[in-house]
């Protein structure tokens, strides 16, 4: 039953719908009587309508009845059909039979063309001089644009740097250009034209920034570096897990060179999405090694040995101060951290570290106390298992010019000779930036 009442409704909602599609024909009441004097009325009412809309030469009109019949052809199937509307909309037609065919003549065919294109230009004569005013008014707009848009100022005073710069006379110049677009369309009188020039360049935009998303979000991450500054050019980084010297910033990619001397090109979306580690920025640093000691040594004075032989190195900064903790304690013995503090702007880190892990180890030794090995060496029972004696040695006191940076200086030349470029984009030069 409930599937019964559902169809009922479906067709009692659907009556209205099938009565209107089968509406197609003249509507009101039909007389009971219709005289040859209305039919000839009519006849001669619609072949008037038709000799003043045109095209129609070659169709003929009968009426018998209240039936309008039309015989003949049509220069196109829009037009003979266009006749059953028009004859409906007579008083005392009853139906409408309708033979008009489309002419086959190609002449016929070609004349409305050819019409509708003298009339478009005859219309756009008319407007010539109006449009040429309007395109002069467009010029004069966007050559003031142009000439705004090349001035250094206020550009730079307002920019942070010089890209940014660049960045704001490009929409000065874009927007001046969208201005004299909506006054040269509204002196012809066109602006119902800019919604659908706006409407398509928004489709088109929206197109083509899916298609280059990567390149646009590259763009606006260094807009947003550019503007940041989180590097400087032969700063010492840290990105994304590559590490090497800061050579330059363009409008795609952060260049680095590796310590190995290789060209590190990363995306400057992942740049401004990624932990970056300047080790530049300050121009103390810290090295840190771990020594292991014998488990029955005098821990205390071994701290305390360490702490010296670091903090009397000339290339240790006296703040921050060497710090030295003990560690894990290890199946050879008990580990010794020892920390300490440089100009890495005067002393290389690497060079530091390894002359602090050398005085530190002579420290140690010299209190007696051994430092374990924890290498294995087989001896064969025939062999004398007496180790042979160890020599000692005293060990020189290191000195600033030991833990130089001349022996990285080479990177810092392949980095400038990289900057001197000038063909190559970069963000990051000095009159690019205001300090």
């Amino acid at each position: 039953m409930p599937f019964l009442r559902l169809c009922l409704l479906a067709v009692f909602l659907a009556l209205p719908v099938l009565s209107w599609a089968q509406d197609t024909g003249p509507s009101g009441t039909i007389t009971a009587a219709q005289t040859a004097q209305q039919d000839a009325e009519i006849a001669v009412r619609l072949r008037e309508i038709l000799q003043e809309l045109g095209n129609y030469e070659d169709v003929t009109v009968t009426v018998a009845d209240g039936i309008v019949t039309f015989r003949g052809t049509a220069t196109s199937l829009t037009e003979a059909q266009a006749l059953d509307g028009l004859a409906a909309r007579v008083e005392g037609v009853v139906a409408v039979k309708n033979e008009v065919r489309e002419t086959s003549d190609i002449v016929r065919r070609l004349d409305p063309a050819w019409d509708r294109f003298m009339g478009r230009v005859d219309a756009l004569l008319v407007q010539l001089p109006l449009a040429l005013i309007a395109l002069g008014v467009f010029l004069l707009i966007v050559f003031i644009g142009l000439r705004i848009g090349r001035m250094r100022r206020p550009w730079d005073r307002l920019a942070p740097n010089a890209f940014i710069a660049d960045l704001f006379r490009t929409l000065v110049k874009i927007a001046f250009v969208i201005i004299g677009i909506v006054i040269a369309l509204d002196i012809m009188n066109a602006t119902a034209l800019l919604s659908t020039i706006l409407g398509a360049a928004g489709l088109i935009g929206l197109a083509i920034g899916f298609a280059v998303r990567d390149t646009v979000e590259n763009f606006i991450a260094s807009v947003m570096l550019s503007i940041r500054q989180p590097f400087r050019p032969n700063d010492v980084v840290e990105i994304n897990g590559d590490e090497g010297k800061v050579i330059r910033l363009t409008s795609r990619a952060t260049i680095l060179l590796s310590f190995d001397g290789n060209h590190i090109r990363i995306p400057n979306a992942t740049v401004f999405k990624s932990r970056i580690v300047n080790y530049s920025q300050n121009p103390e640093r810290r090295f840190m090694f771990t020594v292991g000691v014998e488990s029955g040594a005098d821990l205390g004075a071994v701290r305390e040995a360490a702490t010296e032989a670091v903090r009397a190195l000339p290339f240790v900064v006296e703040t921050p101060g060497v710090s030295v903790w003990l560690g894990e304690i290890t199946d050879s013995g008990v580990e010794v951290i020892v920390t300490g503090w440089i100009d890495q702007r005067e002393t290389s880190l690497l060079l530091a570290r390894s002359e602090a892990l050398r005085a530190v180890m002579a420290a140690i030794e010299a209190m007696g106390v051994k430092i374990p090995d924890t290498t294995y060496t087989i001896r064969m029972a025939s062999e004398d298992t007496t180790p042979p004696p160890t020599p000692k040695t005293t060990l020189p006191v290191p000195d600033r010019t030991a833990v130089t940076t001349d022996a990285e200086a080479e990177l810092d030349k392949i980095v400038e000779a990289e900057r001197e470029d000038d063909e190559n984009e970069d963000l990051l030069r000095e009159d690019a930036a205001k300090e």
